[in-house]
């Protein structure tokens, strides 16, 4: 049984700062790779793939299509999915798709931001899909014309929580170092988690879900030469007791073999309220301030749930659902899609990105847009 209400409480850092100046969003971009998979060619692979090998295939082909999800992007093509890859062939193939969609990813949030490489003072990178050493943005800079000084902080771990902690990374930096430039690129591949070795629920559920994905934002203390796209205030964190194994990896030979549990849903219908009130209580606001939220769409249960803690009618989420629709779930980067389409739409007030990821935690931002549609 999860400890996840379990809440130990200590004065926290926001609340000791609550007018803490706010960092500016100057530009945001997504991208994708070029493969693109239709749900149900991709049912028909894994058919072929684990129909003659297991019964469990048979128990659970309804996932797929009760994902919802139309479409997906992935580095690879399907084919490469029909037989075993070892770590070493992953590791090469995260290191070149994962520095390619970062470099198109930073390309076009630097055009949105109207700014070039050579503006940029720190690159934040995250990832958790693949290793890389020298890092995937010490690659990009031998590509992209950034300054020799720029200060680089690669993160791993964060998983599907990583775009809404890695604007929150970012932003601090851009905080702390008035008039920095930060660049922050987040990149997953998470089609290279897939294992054909494994027979497993988890296994199974994972090549109904994911798929592959990069974004990236731009953010200042100050403004650029455009107005910006919208301000970012507080974020924060809140890590469950006792649920390290409800979200991660699961390491060997062959690589990462993803492990999810299917309390995920409860979790969040149980226990996601009051940790995000306790958040905003800590940074002093009032949640009927929040105009909207931006939610990373983990799935189609989870944003049942989503919709009821934030008191949405169902399906009241549709940027999220059209996103998961449209990509699948991408992990760290799925937010950052989501925003991007909130923006198209011209959403403006206060939003609060939200979402979850391994340790178990929550992570959340506030983040003010101003209603310009891209």
């Amino acid at each position: 049984m999860y400890d996840y209400l379990a809440d130990h409480q200590r004065e926290p850092i926001a609340s000791r700062q609550p007018h803490a100046p706010s960092a500016q969003l100057l530009g945001l971009a997504t991208a994708v790779p070029a493969q693109c998979l239709d749900q149900r060619t991709v049912i028909e692979n894994a058919r072929r793939i684990f129909g003659g090998r297991t019964n469990l295939f048979g128990t659970l082909e309804s996932v797929y299509t009760n994902a919802q999800i139309d479409t997906r992007y992935a580095c690879q093509p399907l084919d490469w999915f029909n037989a075993p890859a070892g770590i070493a062939d992953k590791t090469r193939s995260y290191e070149t798709h994962a520095t390619g969609l970062a470099q198109h990813a930073a390309d076009r949030a630097l055009a949105d931001a109207s700014l070039a490489a050579g503006d940029i003072d720190a690159i934040v990178f995250v990832s958790s899909t693949g290793i890389a050493t020298p890092s995937i943005e010490a690659r990009l800079m031998n590509i992209m014309p950034f300054r020799p000084d720029v200060q680089r902080l690669p993160v791993f771990g964060l998983g599907c929580a990583g775009g809404v902690s890695g604007m929150t990374r970012a932003a601090q930096m851009a905080v702390a170092q008035p008039g920095a430039r930060v660049l922050l690129i987040v990149v997953e591949l998470c089609t290279l988690a897939f294992r054909y070795d494994r027979l497993t629920k988890s296994n199974l559920v994972a090549t109904a879900l994911f798929g592959d994905g990069a974004a990236a934002a731009v953010l200042s203390s100050e403004g650029g030469g455009e107005a910006p796209l919208g301000a970012l205030g507080a974020g924060g964190e809140h890590l469950w007791q006792n649920t390290l194994n409800v979200m991660g990896w699961d390491v060997d030979d062959q690589g990462f073999d993803v492990i999810f549990h299917r309390d995920i849903p409860q979790i969040v219908a149980g226990a996601f309220n009051d940790a995000m009130h306790s958040f905003l209580e800590r940074v002093g606001l009032d949640p009927a301030a929040i105009d909207r939220p931006c939610c990373h769409p983990g799935g189609v249960k989870v944003l049942d749930a989503l919709e009821d803690v934030f008191g949405i009618e169902r399906g009241g989420l549709e940027a999220e659902r059209d996103v998961l629709r449209g990509y699948g779930n991408m992990s760290a980067p799925t937010v950052l899609f989501v925003l991007d389409e909130l923006r198209r739409r011209g959403a403006r007030g206060q939003l609060l990105m939200t979402a979850l990821g391994p340790g178990f935690t929550g992570a959340f931002q506030l983040l003010t847009l101003n209603g310009e549609a891209a």
